[in-house]
């Protein structure tokens, strides 16, 4: 048994934080992206970049991060990621075109990429020695994710409003040396482990997912069957074909294929990339909707997803956890994303002379309800049947699935808003329309989710017993 760490609780709120602000980081943005738009020359379709650049390096290079953790230790790799984070921030603050403005987002990525794996691994090795406080560290550190995605949008547009763009990345810069400085007192030391980094292997993973979003963003302007897209796509699938065939064929890989033999984990996985890819669109033509049809200001359109962010907190940490405990993993995944499907088919009635009260408020919260049902159970579902010295693989894997989701996700809603008339900035009427199309789109995605969800997965009669403890832990 582990020694009990007397900072634990402390070292919690670290990694907590840190897991808080890697996913801001995915949504802060969210209400500069007109004024980013305006001051950097970004088109309608080419200002998703500036959220793609960053899922894009993080989903893609977390399981590198992951296997970096286990080489060099998890601490030492939780600093090296806030080293890097910082130094993206002060880039994306500096741009002054949108080319660097995105290298300074993909620059963030490759921090958060090292920062999340390592925490989950600190957090293991801090609350292993106790199942229920392990299962309360989890919830905790769970929640911390999707509130830090909604938390951003409401923290974005106070900054926006009252200071300017720059400093949605600059606010990172202290509070990143600010957790540098707490690393040595509060987190355990661990110690690395002889093997090799499987460099060709996040390489190619990265590539490919990083080709497959830039032909579905392009595909509406070169057509979906142009030789262009369909070359694109094609090379897509074969960089991702190389990295199964390199994991087969290294001692070391960064992914070894056996681990999807865990029960349940595929299943899993997929739920929690349709979750992404359902979630990430809808709050992104929100914002858009928010500002560019409603006229809202960046504080305005920030306050105004601020009753989402309290819903999932209520939901998350009171409701979920109890729902979970009674009704396992399965209908709260199923019934959450089926919630999400309504509430995002309900945004989609948005109009062009809407309001909040009426077109916004209600459809969002139900959404937000829809959210927290599904995300914590999903990501527990990943991680319950893997071994111990998986939980930093399986861990990294569910958290590049929901990235990738997330990213192949907005692509694909942008793409159908565009060629819906979301291109055509002023005119009210056909923003309004291509908005509606892309959460149309999100709302099909999270009901198929659903659906898959309720059909797929297999809930073992050992994992029901092994997640009781965990249950009880949670509710209490």
């Amino acid at each position: 048994m582990n020694a009990v760490n007397p900072s634990r609780w402390w070292a919690l709120v670290v990694l907590a934080a840190a897991q808080f602000m890697v996913i801001m980081d995915t949504s802060i943005i969210g209400v500069a992206l007109p004024e980013m738009q305006r001051d950097l020359g970004f088109t309608q379709g080419g200002l998703q970049w500036v959220f793609n650049a960053y899922v894009i390096a993080f989903g893609g290079l977390l399981l590198l991060g992951g296997r970096l953790s286990d080489l060099f230790g998890a601490r030492k790799i939780f600093a090296a990621g806030w080293v890097v984070l910082i130094a993206g921030s002060v880039v994306a603050a500096a741009a002054g075109s949108a080319w660097v403005e995105i290298l300074g987002r993909a620059v963030q990525g490759v921090g958060g990429a090292l920062i999340a794996p390592a925490a989950m691994t600190l957090l293991m090795m801090l609350f292993s020695h106790d199942s229920r406080e392990l299962g309360k560290a989890m919830a905790l550190y769970g929640a911390a994710a999707p509130a830090g995605g909604t938390a951003g949008v409401f923290l974005g547009g106070v900054v926006t409003e009252y200071l300017s763009w720059p400093w949605v990345f600059i606010v990172y810069i202290p509070i990143g040396l600010a957790t540098l400085a707490a690393v040595p007192a509060l987190l355990p030391a661990v110690q690395g482990r002889r093997g090799s980094v499987d460099v060709l292997g996040a390489v190619a993973v990265t590539a490919g997912i990083a080709l497959a979003v830039f032909a579905v963003v392009r595909a509406p302007e070169q057509g979906w069957g142009s030789p262009a897209t369909l070359l694109e796509l094609a090379g897509a699938v074969a960089l991702l074909a190389v990295f199964l065939l390199i994991q087969r064929a290294v001692r070391q890989p960064i992914m070894p294929l056996g681990i999807w033999r865990t029960p349940g984990l595929a299943t899993a996985n997929l739920a929690m990339a349709l979750l992404g890819a359902a979630w990430i669109p809808m709050w992104y033509f929100l914002n858009l909707y928010l500002q560019q049809v409603l006229g809202y200001g960046a504080f305005p359109s920030g306050a105004a997803l601020l009753p989402m962010t309290v819903a999932i907190m209520i939901f998350m940490i009171g409701i979920t956890a109890r729902l979970l405990g009674r009704f396992g993993a399965k209908p709260l995944i199923v019934g959450g994303l089926a919630v999400l499907a309504v509430g995002i088919g309900a945004l989609s009635l948005v109009r062009p002379d809407g309001s909040f009260v009426t077109d916004v408020l209600p459809a969002s919260l139900v959404a937000a309800v829809g959210m927290s049902l599904a995300y914590i159970p999903a990501m527990m579902s990943a991680m319950s049947g893997v071994r111990p010295e998986e939980s930093g693989l399986a861990s990294g894997i569910v958290n590049t699935t929901y990235n990738v989701g997330s990213a192949l996700g907005l692509a694909v809603m942008t793409a159908i808003a565009t060629s819906q008339g979301a291109a055509e900035l002023g005119n009210l009427s056909r923003l309004t329309d291509g908005f509606q199309a892309a959460l149309v789109g999100a709302a099909a995605v999270a009901a198929l989710g659903g659906a898959l969800t309720l059909v797929l997965m297999r809930r073992p009669k050992a994992a029901v017993a092994e997640a009781e403890p965990e249950a009880q832990s949670l509710r209490a």
